[in-house]
């Protein structure tokens, strides 16, 4: 059996997030958050000081992670060997380590089994950098949100707890982390040729999932 993949790609604060769970739960299928596995691996980096850019004590690490996603009270939670670690993966330095660590070709390998497995086994909605580029190249609904880059700080901005950052340390960051993603050798961050692109700027989430839902609909 055939099951129905979709991507939506982009780049940090377009709101990829929350509109692909939205899109997830009105389609009754898995959403899969990707860049939360990155992150997952560049906490447990972190927590295990890790020497990640020598590829022995990289590859050992790998050998040993357990990644896995679960349901829980209606929020996907990331669990990795046995614990749930969802609420320390998007710190500012979490979310920078991941972007580095990301463009490793060990750390692109290990987690791209994850993804592939379950695509083989459920309808999924997939969210990342390089989902339809890379990891399913053959999806038959691609999409990529981008918006501008002032909004998107500003997004990330009101999402963080007491004691934010400045809010143009945040800007500073994002565009950082663009230029990083785009410009890695490894799975850069760009658009699909056959992907639909939708700017979100200034649009609201429940706008952008209909225009997603009637692309879909369409197909």
């Amino acid at each position: 059996m055939k099951y129905r993949i979709i991507t939506i790609d982009g780049p940090a604060g377009a709101g990829k997030t929350t509109i692909s769970n939205l899109l997830a739960n009105q389609l009754g299928c898995v959403y899969v958050d990707t860049g939360a596995l990155y992150r997952g691996v560049a906490y447990e980096i972190k927590q295990q000081k890790i020497d990640w850019e020598t590829d022995a004590s990289l590859g050992k690490f790998l050998a040993g992670l357990e990644l896995n996603f679960l349901m829980q009270k209606g929020n996907l939670v990331l669990i990795s060997s046995g614990r749930d670690i969802t609420p320390y993966i998007r710190t500012p330095e979490i979310t920078m380590l991941a972007s580095a660590t990301s463009a490793k070709p060990q750390i692109r390998s290990a987690l791209l089994d994850i993804q592939r497995n379950i695509a083989q086994s459920q309808d999924a909605v997939f969210e990342g950098r390089d989902m339809g580029t890379v990891v399913f190249p053959d999806a038959p609904f691609k999409f990529f949100l981008f918006a501008d880059l002032s909004v998107r700080a500003k997004r990330r901005y009101e999402e963080m707890p007491e004691g934010k950052e400045d809010i143009q340390k945040v800007q500073q960051d994002m565009e950082k982390r663009d230029t990083n993603d785009s410009q890695r050798k490894e799975a850069p961050l760009r658009v699909a040729s056959d992907a639909i692109k939708i700017d979100s700027s200034y649009l609201s989430i429940p706008e952008v999932v209909e225009k997603i839902l009637k692309n879909i609909q369409k197909g």
